[in-house]
């Protein structure tokens, strides 16, 4: 007989989804009956777990691993949204409002995701008041997450906001190496990617980067970011506050 590991037991599944914020409030009676209707599926690096304009209603909670959303425009441009790692839940809006969906999810490393049906989650939410009212927090913290970024967007240069975004992720779903100074951030994504994240080309990103890497604050190699002047990194970005976006980086 296989001896379970520590994420094949009960406690462990309940465990965990008692850290995630949306299922925090809720006794074990109904976690037990929520982990019923979660589907544990495994997604490879680069596979995507729906498309924009899709008309599925699944939603999904990231058990393992990182997943982008992105928006196709329509010349076929994409254009990164957000990212989510463990404990971190995605695609409940079309269980709710049951319009197509708005972006399309990708994974950017191999992820384990639990799934649930969009109408079994919507009876859970009439099921369960403590419930509706944890997805009410976690939907006001989304707006507010968009609102904080359109302000961001609206504030700093390019290369501020390239450098908020960093910091953000840091903070969001780095690894420290040293508290206040150095960080690990495995994002898995191209400088393509960080480029549409800030609406800016990939070229000018990459001259960026290596700018910054002379300078000694991080260092990019194959989707990974090591951040080695935290301190340097935050002066930057908020002497970028009102920057003009074509401002070249600076040789200092």
């Amino acid at each position: 007989m296989k001896t379970a590991s520590l994420e094949d037991t009960l406690t462990a599944k309940i465990a965990f989804l008692r850290s995630v914020p949306l299922f925090a409030s809720l006794g074990d009676p109904d976690l037990g009956a929520l982990l019923a209707d979660f589907s544990p599926v495994e997604y490879l690096k680069a596979d995507t777990l729906f498309w924009q304009g899709d008309l599925s209603t699944e939603l999904y909670l990231m058990r393992r691993g990182k997943v982008r959303i992105y928006k196709l425009s329509p010349g076929g441009r994409k254009t990164s949204i957000n990212i989510f790692g463990s404990g971190d839940l995605i695609g409940e809006f079309v269980a709710i409002d049951r319009q197509p969906r708005s972006a399309t999810a990708q994974a950017i490393t191999d992820c384990i995701v639990w799934k649930m049906d969009g109408d079994v989650f919507v009876q859970r939410l009439r099921a369960m008041p403590d419930l509706a009212m944890a997805l009410n927090r976690v939907l006001v913290g989304k707006l507010r997450w968009t609102a904080d970024f359109a302000e961001t967007v609206a504030q700093y240069d390019a290369a501020g906001r390239l450098l908020h975004i960093l910091l953000m992720y840091s903070q969001q779903l780095g690894e420290t190496l040293e508290a206040g100074k150095s960080y690990r951030l495995e994002l898995g994504l191209t400088q393509d990617d960080l480029a549409s994240l800030v609406g800016a080309s990939r070229e000018w990103v990459n001259r960026l980067m290596q700018t910054w890497q002379r300078q000694g604050w991080l260092e990019y190699h194959a989707g990974k970011i090591f951040i080695h002047d935290l301190t340097r990194m935050q002066q930057e970005r908020d002497r970028r506050l009102g920057g003009d976006s074509t401002h070249q980086p600076s040789e200092e």
